[in-house]
């Protein structure tokens, strides 16, 4: 009997950091934090399967916008929609509702407060859906079969660090809020050639082109404890310095 998740999920074939819990979803897997009450990371194939399987025909599912608490998590270690109302924060996804159009239960999964961090609104509904957007043009593209797409929460612990939390709560459970967020793209080309780019952007408002997030994914790892794509072996995708955003 196989349960290693890795041995099943496909997002996971190139690997993923270490967490406290596995989540696995029915279209992407979440590593989950204890300590943070949110995601440490989340890893999807962007519309898995969508270019080969979905028909001539196709119709997008509608964005459900049901967002409710995983009870698959302890409910001291999970976020409420209490602890986001009022907060000041979006419930900022890391899986893009906008990636999970292929039917409604993928769609709505993607609402489990499992797959959010909070995000200044800001930050959530400029620059990380520019970079969303982006990543779905490049999986759109002929010579692309699977775009890979790991997020993770940065927290910066030289820094304060701001919580949101349900004051109503008889345990306190709160929430920090990241201070930054990594998105590292893995593609994977028809002529079997992977390409890699990472990015680290502040949970805060941002200018600019997206090629100025890039950094290089050790860098990334680096801050966020472990590797990201260690099954992708005999490469050097880990030392990748910054390349340029028109790749794509």
């Amino acid at each position: 009997m196989i349960n290693d998740p890795f041995q099943m999920q496909r997002e996971l074939r190139y690997g993923a950091p270490v967490c406290d819990q596995v989540l696995i979803g029915r279209y992407f897997t979440i590593g989950y934090s204890w300590y943070f009450r949110q995601a440490k990371w989340t890893l999807e194939i962007v519309s898995r399967g969508g270019n080969e399987f979905a028909p001539e025909a196709f119709t997008k599912a509608e964005r459900l916008d049901n967002f409710r608490a995983d009870v698959r998590l302890p409910y001291r270690f999970r976020a409420s929609l209490a602890a986001y109302k009022n907060s000041g924060y979006d419930r900022g996804h890391l899986v893009a509702s906008a990636n999970s159009v292929l039917s409604h239960i993928e769609n709505s999964e993607t609402f489990l407060l499992s797959n959010m961090s909070p995000q200044t609104a800001e930050f959530n509904r400029r620059i990380w859906g520019k970079l969303e957007d982006e990543v779905r043009k490049l999986n759109n593209r002929e010579d692309v079969l699977e775009t890979y797409v790991l997020n993770c929460p940065f927290f910066d612990f030289d820094k304060p660090i701001k919580m949101i939390g349900d004051e109503n709560d008889e345990y306190g459970i709160n929430i920090p809020v990241p201070h930054a967020f990594v998105k590292s793209v893995l593609a994977e080309f028809r002529n079997g050639e992977l390409k890699l780019w990472t990015f680290l952007m502040n949970n805060e408002e941002l200018d600019g082109e997206l090629g100025a997030y890039l950094v290089s994914t050790y860098d990334a790892e680096q801050l966020i404890g472990g590797r990201f794509w260690d099954r992708a072996s005999g490469s050097d995708m880990h030392a990748m310095k910054k390349t340029p955003i028109a790749m794509w």
